[in-house]
């Protein structure tokens, strides 16, 4: 047993640090580590690590693996990780390229040991969605009570600890950043022990979680907003490596990126990213939080063209800038918002980022201008507004003087009596808000009042440090009613701050982690939700909800809570020339002449609103859908009323009938008629289990419409359920 943890390596390993520190050369560097390598193995008795217990929670595996059997005769690197912790996300890459040097064969295993600071990491489905998330290919193992990392005394997020054959500990590395020792340590150790035969090259058993999911349109969307008409949404589908421009229907206008990883400007069919959070929109351009590239990037939707505009695509270490953004680095950017300097004369002329790398506030100046408390800055200048650098829940006065906790939502009030940004500042488990009068860096709500003290987590509603929220991600603030809307993520919850009286309350979720669309918000579920936004108007709120891979609509005024659909181009007919959809029109199928008429009671609606019908069909006992047939649901409308089929997705398939599936249609801006009716029409085809008898059904229904100029921006659900009978 190794009863002195990591402390028994620390005298060796400090005098070899010291000697590398004076290494002038590679090969020095080498054979001191070499020489320090046979000093620790011909120790009396080596310090060992404990076997896991078998009972512990494994990923990317066949089944539990064992330290002592499994893994003799490999060089192990055992990596100390909390998924929330962007410290443990900067080492990623490092690891990633590591186990691409070097495999099992060779000789190498690289274990996750993750082990929680929130109680929600402690779950194995959020581990799992992190590992998806993260592209973590390596096994990892769920050591949620910490009992490796407590015999060990590990004390910080990330260390790695690095295993010689026998399972005799060799080194450890603390914190981040040690890139170089940490190849230089593997290689040489790896050779040390291959030159004594004590290397074995078989395999262990890698099943990766990630080969086991179904595609889906979105994966892991990590934050989402809405352009100032309400029209069109952008959407980070973060682990697609894209930017979805979509309209509020859910059909998609522009794909750029995706779905591989990448760092590339040009055209949008070229361009690339990796795993972008933050997006901000104006007029027809969208600036991105780049994160895993550490850019900010920009998109014109006219020139169809990516840029990149802060960041050199390194993750940096500079807690000052203040060069030109393009040669700025910058560290692991997590939202972005658009606003206001000082003494600019253009509004929009600052784009604010959630440096979450280095704990920090900065600011991108997209035009000359003045910060709170600093001098006139000329454009394209990025630099850091607030916080320390240091990890912290520290309010001051002086902006420079706070302290953060890896920020990762920003939403700005730009109006009296506010006039601040508002800071989802997630390890700290708080809400912040920076004055941009003067800089001054307040507590709103969570927390304590320890500045250190970044455990003050839970989930309890209630007023400024009474309140509790547990990693909040994503913040968002709605100008009709003053308040304020937080994404309590590892609470899985939407709380409503009320910032003048500092008061917390759950809007929507109700603490479970699942993806339930009840029939009031406080009966819905979500994931993680990583980030959300409002409409102009206050009434449609859109939440990214993570790891249930969706968009959810929370219709503010009705309560409802619903789905968007993502429709892509390629399965969904949409054109807004007319004489083309006569030609479509024409194309569909004709239903049979026994297809039932279903008339549905008058709806009444407005020019501009969102309608999505619900079509739920049963088929008869003992018959399946004819999955190779093109079963599809379509949209009609008779000659007088077809102006509602402008720029409408007028048909799609259905894939399975044991669910909904979400048909999306919205009233034109401008309507011809104050009456008219929709036909929604299916068209299935199903077999006899037994496969001896196929045969083709339709259903139609037919929607009468009252439109009217009220309830603008309302989005209503219209079930269409039938069963279909034997013959």
């Amino acid at each position: 047993m190794a009863a002195e943890g990591l402390a028994g390596l620390l005298p060796a390993q400090t005098q070899l640090e010291y000697a590398l520190l004076d290494a002038d050369t590679p090969q020095e560097k080498e054979n001191l580590v070499y020489q320090y390598l046979k000093k620790m193995d011909s120790r009396e008795r080596d310090l060992t690590v404990p076997e896991l217990s078998r009972d512990l929670q494994w990923l990317n595996t066949e089944g539990p693996i064992s330290l002592h059997k499994d893994l003799c005769g490999k060089v192990v690197v055992l990596d100390f990780f909390t998924y929330c912790c962007i410290n443990c996300l900067h080492l990623l890459p490092d690891l990633h390229e590591l186990e691409h040097q070097y495999s099992d064969k060779d000789g190498l295993v690289i274990i996750g040991v993750h082990s929680a600071k929130f109680p929600n990491e402690k779950v194995l489905d959020s581990i799992k969605s992190a590992v998806l998330r993260y592209n973590i290919v390596h096994p990892v193992v769920n050591d949620a009570d910490a009992t490796l990392w407590h015999e060990l005394e590990v004390s910080c997020w990330p260390t790695l600890v690095i295993l010689g054959p026998r399972g005799n500990m060799l080194f450890s590395l603390v914190g981040e950043g040690h890139k170089e020792k940490l190849f230089l340590f593997t290689s040489i150790t790896l050779k040390f022990y291959k030159e004594r035969g004590q290397i074995k090259d078989n395999s262990i058993g890698i099943k990766l979680y990630k080969d086991s999911l179904p595609p889906s349109p979105l994966l892991f969307p990590g934050k989402v907003t809405v352009d100032k008409s309400g029209e069109r949404l952008v959407i980070a589908d973060t682990g697609h490596h894209r930017i979805l421009v979509t309209l509020k229907n859910g059909q998609i206008l522009h794909t750029i990126g995706g779905p591989n990883s990448g760092r590339k400007d040009g055209r949008f069919s070229e361009a690339a990213f990796n795993s972008p959070q933050g997006v901000a929109i104006k007029n027809n351009v969208i600036y991105v939080a780049d994160t895993e590239n550490h850019l900010i990037r920009k998109i014109d939707l006219e020139l169809e063209i990516v840029t990149t505009v802060a960041g050199i695509g390194i993750q940096g270490v500079d807690k000052e800038g203040g060069a030109k953004g393009e040669e700025q680095p910058i560290s692991s950017p997590w939202d972005v918002v658009f606003g206001n300097s000082v003494s600019g004369t253009q509004e929009d002329d600052v784009l604010w980022i959630a440096m979450a790398g280095i704990h920090q506030v900065w600011a991108l100046m997209l035009e000359g201008g003045k910060l709170p408390k600093g001098s006139d800055l000329k454009k394209g200048v990025c630099l850091r507004f607030a916080g320390s650098g240091n990890e912290e829940n520290r309010n001051n006065a002086y902006p420079h003087k706070a302290g953060f906790a890896q920020p990762s939502g920003l939403s700005l009030a730009s109006e009296e009596p506010w006039n601040c940004l508002f800071v989802a500042d997630s390890e700290s488990s708080t809400v912040r808000m920076i004055s941009l009068k003067d800089g001054a860096v307040k507590h709103l709500v969570g927390g304590e009042r320890d500045p250190l003290n970044l455990f003050a987590f839970g989930d309890v509603d209630g007023a400024g440090i009474n309140a509790k929220l547990q990693h909040p991600l994503g913040i968002t603030w709605d100008k009709k009613r003053k308040l304020l809307y937080v994404a309590d993520s590892y609470n899985h919850k939407i709380k409503v701050v009320d910032p003048k009286m500092k008061n917390c309350a759950t809007l929507a979720g109700t603490g479970e982690a699942s993806n339930v669309v009840g029939s009031s918000f406080t009966q819905s579920t979500f994931n993680e939700p990583g980030g959300l936004c409002i409409e102009e108007n206050g009434r449609l709120m859109y939440v990214a909800d993570t790891n249930n891979h969706q968009i959810k609509v929370l219709d503010l005024e009705t309560k409802i809570l619903s789905m968007l659909p993502i429709l892509n181009p390629e399965t969904c007919d949409v054109t807004d020339n007319l004489s083309v959809q006569k030609d479509q029109i024409a194309n569909l199928p004709k239903l049979p002449k026994s297809a039932p008429n279903i008339q549905l009671p008058s709806l009444s609606a407005a020019p501009g609103q969102t309608i999505q019908f619900l079509l739920k069909l049963t088929l008869p006992p003992d018959s399946k859908l004819n999955e190779e047939a093109p079963n599809a649901w379509f949209i009609t409308a008779e000659d007088n009323n077809t102006w509602l089929l402008q720029g409408q997705c007028l048909s799609g398939e259905i894939k399975d009938v044991s669910c909904q599936t979400v048909i999306p249609f919205q009233l034109p801006r401008v309507c011809l008629s104050a009456e008219a009716v929709l036909a929604i029409k299916a068209c299935l085809y199903y077999c006899s289990k037994d496969s001896s008898a196929c045969m083709m059904k339709g259903i139609s229904f037919n929607q009468p419409l009252q439109i009217g100029s009220t309830n603008q921006g309302r989005l209503t659900q219209v079930e269409l359920t039938h069963s279909f009978i034997t013959n």
